[in-house]
């Protein structure tokens, strides 16, 4: 595993990331929501990167993993302004190819707005717009009472220990939803999505594929599978896409 370097983001936060120098676009791995740099996904497909001599990028945002800051004070403007950054200071204006995970999706869709020269994207049970379309249409009037007035909620949650969802991030996700208007994406685009995801819906990955604008991007649903999209099965399959799209 590469080293862990430490940098300043654009809050004053220390950023950690974790960079494999290699040759072709660079490949970065966006985490998902309260995931870091050290999933199964991220370090298994460092390794899988090396062997092929290909340049690999793995983060933390801040408030998740290794990086400064505390996770209940984070919003996605705030976690893609974390990974814009990290991804100038290691590739520059350099070609990179965006593997997006549930969050890492939505991360993904507008750093492809951001960065000059995306040549390929990935998006694993990419979820965007979540914070809108799953939290805040799920909750109950009661709910969304004690978002607003009391600035936060903890929720349970199917994978882990509960955790808090607060004001800003529900405000600050209505400002960077991008399933409102077309996504142009004119670089190979491929989604993948298992069928037995209980986080992301399958609705929620042909909205996606609705909204890209581009001349090569599909959508493979695969039988059986959660949302973690860990299985040795499917870290063969996120291989196989990331080849596809020239990483």
């Amino acid at each position: 595993m590469s080293e862990v370097t430490f940098m300043n983001g654009p809050r004053g936060n220390k950023l950690a990331y974790a960079y494999t120098p290699g040759e072709g676009p660079c490949i970065v791995f966006l985490s998902g929501y309260r995931s870091d740099m050290e999933g199964t996904k991220a370090v298994h497909l460092e390794a899988w990167a090396a062997k092929r001599g290909k340049a690999f990028l793995r983060f933390d945002y801040s408030g998740h993993g290794q990086s400064g800051g505390a996770f209940e004070d984070g919003c996605i403007g705030d976690w893609a302004a974390d990974a814009e950054a990290v991804v100038r200071h290691v590739a520059g204006d350099g070609p990179v190819v965006l593997v997006g995970s549930s969050m890492g999706g939505w991360i993904g869709c507008i750093l492809a707005r951001k960065l000059k020269r995306v040549t390929g994207f990935v998006g694993i049970a990419a979820a965007p717009d979540f914070t809108e379309d799953s939290f805040w249409s799920g909750f109950s009037t009661e709910q969304r009472r004690t978002i607003m007035e009391e600035g936060q909620m903890i929720v349970p949650s199917a994978f882990e220990d509960p955790y808090v969802v607060t004001r800003k991030l529900i405000e600050d996700g209505r400002k960077n939803l991008v399933l409102r208007a077309a996504l142009r994406m004119p670089w190979p685009v491929r989604l993948l999505q298992g069928t037995r995801d209980e986080a992301v819906s399958r609705e929620t990955a042909l909205r996606l594929l609705d909204h890209l604008e581009g001349p090569d991007v599909s959508l493979t649903f695969v039988r059986d599978v959660d949302h973690r999209f860990s299985t040795p099965a499917c870290l063969a399959r996120i291989e196989h896409v990331i080849m596809r799209v020239g990483g």
